[in-house]
């Protein structure tokens, strides 16, 4: 689990961002940054560095090797301060609160704004970068791929799915983006994997959800990872969130993409309350395709 970096934001000063931004643009190029290139990078003197090194080193924002040459790279609670700190500067946040949720490809955070927020950082890559650049269509033209640029690529696809959807599509609100890193609109809701139903309310809550999918298709996206574990449902009805591997409907496999979301959502009420779908999945996409989906209850 990364550590909530926010406690620590107040100690760091301005050069001590400057050598993280520094080493951040080293390892564009390479997974660990020569000392020698820092100064050169961050832009501060050689002992400047040497003092920012020990400062960011001591705080776990940075990791140091010296097997062959001494290098250095951010940890991802460097990158969360470098996220927090051009939040900060935008005035988008104010402080960092209690998580409101940690899993294994993402962090989520309660923050101060000028309305209830929550601070998103994504974290595909964090255990094995390269398995999760395989899966990731937005890594496979690039030979150098590291957890920051797939981290980074992820929140930028996210991003822009949610700005493309909402408000047609009942999806979190997005606010501001930052490398690997999202403020959006705080959702008060259920998780529908937590939500308590009774076999009346499974048709009428399937239709709310694969209804959002059929406005997200006529809005240019699929969402490509549906499960119960991204729906909340709230007093005004649903509201599905992550998106970070949604594809657009002209994605050479975005029917067979649309076609498993609808299969995970009406499999998952199968599971839960046997007899009451019955509805084909295949025939719901299709219905989803042409934008005549009305309820999975139809005859």
């Amino acid at each position: 689990m990364v550590r909530n970096v926010a406690p620590v934001m107040a100690e760091l000063e301005p050069e001590d961002c400057y050598l993280l931004s520094g080493i951040e643009q080293g390892m564009r190029f390479s997974e660990w940054v020569a000392r020698q290139k820092l100064p050169e990078f961050s832009r501060l003197t050689a002992e400047d560095v040497d003092y920012r090194l020990d400062r960011c080193e001591d705080r776990g924002l940075i990791e140091r090797k010296t097997i062959q040459y001494e290098g250095f790279k951010l940890t991802f609670e460097g990158y969360d301060a470098l996220a927090l700190h051009t939040f900060a500067e935008r005035d988008t946040i104010r402080g960092v609160g209690a998580p409101l949720g940690v899993g294994k490809e993402s962090d989520v955070y309660e923050v101060q704004s000028y309305a209830p927020m929550a601070l998103k950082f994504h974290r595909e890559g964090y255990t094995d970068f390269r398995a999760v650049a395989k899966e990731r269509e937005y890594t496979a033209d690039r030979d150098h791929v590291s957890w920051q640029y797939t981290a980074r690529k992820a929140a930028e696809r996210e991003h822009d799915a949610l700005e493309t959807l909402y408000p047609d599509v009942s999806v979190p609100r997005p606010v501001d983006q930052n490398r690997h890193a999202i403020v959006m609109e705080s959702v008060d809701g259920v998780e529908l994997a937590k939500a308590k139903l009774t076999d009346e309310q499974v048709v009428p809550l399937a239709d709310l959800i694969l209804r959002q999918l059929q406005a997200a298709y006529e809005a240019g996206y699929v969402h490509a990872d549906m499960s119960e574990y991204n729906v909340f449902v709230t007093e005004e009805g649903v509201t599905v969130f992550d998106w970070p591997q949604a594809v657009p409907t002209d994605h050479a496999n975005s029917d067979d993409l649309l076609a498993r979301d609808v299969e995970n959502v009406l499999g998952y009420f199968r599971r839960k309350h046997p007899g009451v779908i019955e509805a084909d999945a295949e025939r719901v996409a299709s219905l989803i395709v042409e934008g005549a989906f009305d309820s999975v209850g139809a005859r």
